[in-house]
């Protein structure tokens, strides 16, 4: 089994990517397997990169919250009592406890464990028994604040304080998607799960469909064609491909009333990959996405949510397309854990050796790149 003695990742990592497109490998199965390059990920890229925690539509009224691990910061990301997004630090000042768990509403921040309230600006609100401390002055505490974003309906997160803002770097991608208006899709699903497998194991799963005709031949496979797949270089920030669907999966299609998309971009499937782990599926009736965190090599913990875009929600059958879309993601899902599981099971394998790429695998070269560049000395 690989281990993190021999041999060193990061420098397997550099070896793979000094090589030309047109002969590049997969990355080496120590870049996923070691517990060393893996604390490397989290200080060199999640302890400075964005963090999507989910979509802004979730957490429309005050004390709307759903909370993170963010680089092991655990942060609580609320809509405060002005309607602003704020992310705050989710430990107590008081003997450190975490606080908030999981996605809900609360009128103010309790720490299970001594009862210390913050406001939703995280002001201390009220602290039990503190009278006969002389030193304690309620007014001096207030969680620390995290860095917050909105972009075209995502919520980011970054513990960077120097990170460029998510809209400058990402303007690109919402030049190449604005027929698609972003901002007014729904989130009508929201779930986390952990799967055995490594979070690149899945990012990559996401940045091919070289996979889809047999890892998806129950669903969605025979709706895709390889030769019509389109996969560009990326770019700084992300990477993607493009899909052409056809109508036999209507609510993949721009809706009747939708006038800004013209000709094959009626279509189109955008799979945007936004470094280092969002993953957004953007079609012209639906989107779906997926936000990873590693947990330990092979663990990693997902965001999974997606809903319709608003063209949608007037129609007769709005209710049925939604229960129609889950229905469908979820055995994708399936599909997809046991295909990247089983990717971390032979990745463990002392006769592992990485392969060639296809002119499919496009975007996984450029995320070898991106991991390289962020880590290397």
């Amino acid at each position: 089994m690989a281990n993190d003695l021999t041999p060193n990742a990061l420098e397997e990592l550099a070896a793979n990517v000094a090589q030309p497109f047109e002969s590049a490998h997969a990355m080496p199965p120590s870049v996923y397997t070691s517990q060393a390059f893996m604390e490397q990920e989290i200080d060199g890229v999640f302890a400075k990169e964005w963090y999507c925690v989910g979509r802004a539509d979730a957490l429309k009224e005050p004390g709307d919250y759903v909370t993170a691990e963010l680089a092991r910061q655990p942060v609580v990301v609320l809509r405060d009592r002005d309607g602003d997004l704020k992310a705050l630090s989710n430990v107590c000042l008081h003997r450190m406890s975490t606080m908030l768990e999981g996605r809900g509403k609360a009128r103010a921040v309790t720490c299970p464990y001594h009862g210390w309230t913050y406001n939703l600006d995280g002001t201390l609100r009220g602290a039990p028994a503190m009278t006969l401390n002389e030193g304690f002055c309620k007014e001096s505490y207030k969680l620390p604040s995290v860095r917050c974003e909105e972009w075209l309906g995502w919520v980011f997160i970054t513990l960077n304080a120097d990170a460029l803002p998510v809209a400058e770097q990402l303007r690109e991608v919402e030049a190449m998607v604005a027929g698609y208006d972003m901002t007014n899709y729904t989130e009508t699903f929201y779930e986390e799960h952990e799967w055995n497998t490594n979070w690149k194991v899945l990012a990559e799963n996401f940045m091919e469909s070289y996979h889809l005709p047999v890892c998806h031949a129950g669903t969605i496979g025979g709706l895709s064609k390889l030769e019509e797949m389109v996969c560009p270089p990326g770019l700084e920030a992300f990477n993607y491909h493009t899909i052409l669907k056809d109508d036999q999966l209507r609510i993949a299609m721009a809706h009747p009333t939708n006038d800004r998309l013209e000709g094959e971009m009626r279509r189109t499937t955008f799979l945007l990959a936004i470094y280092p782990s969002l993953l957004i599926t953007l079609t012209p009736g639906y989107f779906w996405y997926l936000s990873l965190r590693p947990v330990e090599p092979g663990k990693v913990h997902i965001r999974f949510g997606g809903g319709m875009s608003d063209d949608y929600k007037n129609d007769e059958d709005a209710q049925e397309n939604f229960v129609a879309l889950k229905t469908l993601l979820d055995e994708v899902n399936v599909e997809d854990k046991g295909c990247t599981e089983k990717v971390y099971a032979g990745l463990k394998s002392d006769l592992a050796r990485p392969g060639h790429l296809s002119h499919l695998e496009r975007p996984n070269y450029d995320f070898a790149q991106y991991l390289y560049a962020k880590l290397k000395p």
